[in-house]
This record gives C-alpha cells, sequence and structure tokens, in this order.
C-alpha cells in the first residue's frame, strides 16, 4: 500500500466517523489496545525487514539480537503504535497535552533500553571476537565500555524527551545548577551521604542479601541499602549495625557472597582412539587455550582422558576448570569468552587431523562460598 492509498483510507475512516458521532478518545483506546495485540508480531516484523536488507544472514542475525529481546522488541512497537495513534487525540488538546507527554515518555524509556540490549548482545558476539583478533586482552574493561555506552544513550534520551516536550534545556541546566549550589552549602553532610549513596548503586561493591568484611573486622550481611546509610546484621551478635553510605563509599569492603567459583565441565568426544602422543598434544591445547583466558582460575585446569580400552574405537576428554567473577554479568562475559575458546581448541585440534565433538550444553557448577 502506497502513501496515497493510505491517506485516502485514512480519509475515509474519519468521514465515516464523523457521520456516526463516533468519539475520537473512544478511537484512540481502541487503537491503544489493538497496539498492545499487534506489537506482539514485532519480532516477527523485524526479521521480514531483515529478511529483506540481509537476506543471507536473516536467521543468524534473528537469533543473535532479536530472539533473546522478543520482549523488548515488543514493548517498543507497542509505545511506537500508541504514538503513532495520538493522531486521533488533537482535535481534543486538553486530553492530547495531558496524556502525549506520558506516551512519549514511555517510547523513549523503551527505545532506550531497547538500544541498550542490542548495544550488549553487538559486544558479546562481535566486539569480543574482533578485540580478541586484534590482540587486545578481553577484561571487564568492556563492561566499563558498556557502562558508558548506557550513560550516553540515557543522555540521549533526557534531550530527545526535552527538545519533544520543548523544555529549554540551558535555562533547566543553569537553574540547577544554582539551585544545587545553594543547596550544596546548606546541606554538605547530607549531600555527602546521597552522593555515597550514589557511588554505591553505581559501582555496586554490594547488594542487599550479600555478606561483606570491612577494614575494622565487621563482618555480616547487607539488610537493605538507604538513601543515607547501610544496615548490616553481624554474624556473630546477630545486631544490627548501621553505616553512613559515604563512609562505605571510601572504604576497602571485602565481599564475600561474591568470593565464589564456578566450576565448568566440559565432555569432547572425539571420532577415534587417541595414541598417547595425541593424547598428550590434546592435554596441551586444551590447558593452553583455557589458561590464557581472563577470568580463568590459573592452574585449575583438569583433563581427565577416558578411553575404550575394549574396543579401541574412541575417546573421550572430560576438562574441568573454575570461571571467577564479581557478578552474574562478568561471569555471562566469561562464559561468551570460553565458547571462542572452543572454537579455537577446534581449530588447532583440526590442524593435527583431530576431530571431536563437544558435548551440549557446557555444565556450570557454583562453588559453595567458604565464610
Amino acid at each position: 500500500m502506497n502513501l496515497s492509498a493510505w491517506t485516502q483510507l485514512t480519509n475515509s475512516t474519519v468521514n465515516l466517523l464523523d457521520q456516526y458521532s463516533v468519539p475520537y478518545p473512544l478511537v484512540f483506546l481502541v487503537f491503544v489496545l489493538g497496539s498492545i495485540l499487534i506489537s506482539k508480531a514485532t519480532p516477527n516484523f523485524v526479521r521480514f525487514v531483515l529478511n529483506r536488507t540481509f537476506s543471507g544472514q536473516v536467521n543468524r542475525l534473528y537469533e543473535d539480537f532479536v530472539e533473546p529481546l522478543k520482549k523488548e522488541f515488543r514493548v517498543a512497537g507497542s509505545f511506537i503504535l500508541t504514538y503513532f495513534s495520538l493522531a486521533w487525540l488533537e482535535n481534543n488538546p486538553g486530553l492530547y497535552k495531558f496524556i502525549q507527554p506520558f506516551i512519549t515518555l514511555g517510547l523513549t524509556i523503551s527505545l532506550s533500553w531497547l538500544c541498550s540490549r542490542l548495544f550488549r548482545q553487538l559486544v558479546r558476539i562481535y566486539g569480543i571476537s574482533i578485540v580478541r583478533k586484534v590482540g587486545i586482552e578481553v577484561d571487564d574493561f568492556i563492561l566499563i565500555i558498556e557502562t558508558v555506552v548506557n550513560v550516553l544513550i540515557g543522555f540521549f534520551a533526557v534531550v530527545a524527551f526535552a527538545q519533544s516536550q520543548k523544555i529549554p534545556l540551558t535555562a533547566l541546566l543553569a537553574g540547577v545548577s544554582i539551585g544545587a549550589t545553594a543547596v550544596a552549602f546548606a546541606a554538605k553532610s547530607t549531600l555527602e551521604q546521597l552522593l555515597g549513596t550514589i557511588v554505591l548503586y553505581l559501582d555496586r561493591p554490594f547488594i542487599a542479601g550479600e555478606y561483606i568484611r570491612l577494614p575494622d573486622g565487621l563482618y555480616g550481611r547487607v539488610e537493605s541499602i538507604g538513601l543515607r546509610s547501610t544496615k548490616i546484621r553481624t554474624a556473630a551478635k546477630s545486631t544490627l549495625f548501621i553505616m553512613p553510605n559515604n563512609t562505605l563509599a571510601n572504604l576497602g569492603i571485602e565481599n564475600v557472597t561474591r568470593g565464589k567459583k564456578v566450576m565448568v565441565l566440559l565432555y569432547l568426544d572425539f571420532t577415534r582412539y587417541l595414541q598417547e602422543r595425541e593424547q598428550a598434544l590434546v592435554q596441551q591445547v586444551v590447558k593452553e587455550s583455557t589458561d590464557s583466558l581472563f577470568g580463568i582460575d590459573p592452574g585449575s585446569t583438569s583433563i581427565v582422558l577416558l578411553n575404550d580400552e575394549n574396543s579401541h574405537q574412541n575417546t573421550r576428554a572430560r576438562v574441568t576448570f573454575f570461571i571467577l567473577g564479581s557478578n552474574e554479568n562478568s561471569i555471562q562475559l566469561r562464559k561468551r569468552l570460553l565458547e571462542l575458546a572452543n572454537q579455537k581448541v577446534t581449530k588447532k585440534l583440526m590442524e593435527f587431523g583431530i576431530e571431536f565433538t563437544l558435548q551440549e550444553p557446557n555444565i556450570y557448577v557454583e562453588s559453595p562460598v567458604t565464610i
């Protein structure tokens, strides 16, 4: 359907509604409900666009970017359709001015969140491989890049929303600066505590429910992180210790809960029986590949070769090692690095004529925390 046909259809619909005196707010409500229902097909629409743009790689792009983010695409699609449905309220200025900012805010937030998740997928799937190809070691710096990009996305989202609502950013920032200066002099200690709270929420050295140990020997479970202070339940006495957030932000904190290891168990099934020389080669290649990975506990790799002594038809290798990580996000990054290491091992062994299949899925077991 071309633009002129769509215009004619829209004009016909408007004339029909005017003929039967159907209120536009009711039509808007119907369109909103329709937007929610139609938005469920947003992933399929994205797949159609990918198919028209990248015909040869549509399946891989869909599985890498759209499939894991179906919910985000549906929410964004729902707000996009709802935003266009606002056209039915233009004849009712009062209701339009009241609803439009909320719909625009929801659209801005949903699109920003979708962009953030898409960038994360891009970094995890392609960024790590590119960084490793140029010879740069991948570490938690890539997580910092994600954080910086998320901040930029949030900044541009705020600017876009302000412009859509015709909010003068210059005057707003000037007013905020003057007000902030006055408040800073009036409540210096309170602001220090609030800034400490912001630091704790951004850096996240601990979250509620985790066990921490402070330099003075205090050990306990974090019960809550408030706007001014953090409550810690001591392990021995079960008393409640309350510490200002700005003090905690300047302390060296030992997070006991995050001092965990995730054991990885891999099974490599070789297509034939390996001789002793080939078994030694497999052990060397696997150990070098895992020990060189960032986030793998050095020296934790254990390789056990299981030979079929009776038939001498095949060999199985059981590989175990430990992944180190401070939080779930960093552990997910290390799992992605492990996938690249598997590709590296496969390539090296195939150069020596040794083929194998990797048993799926990989087994991950969290090691208990030592208190």
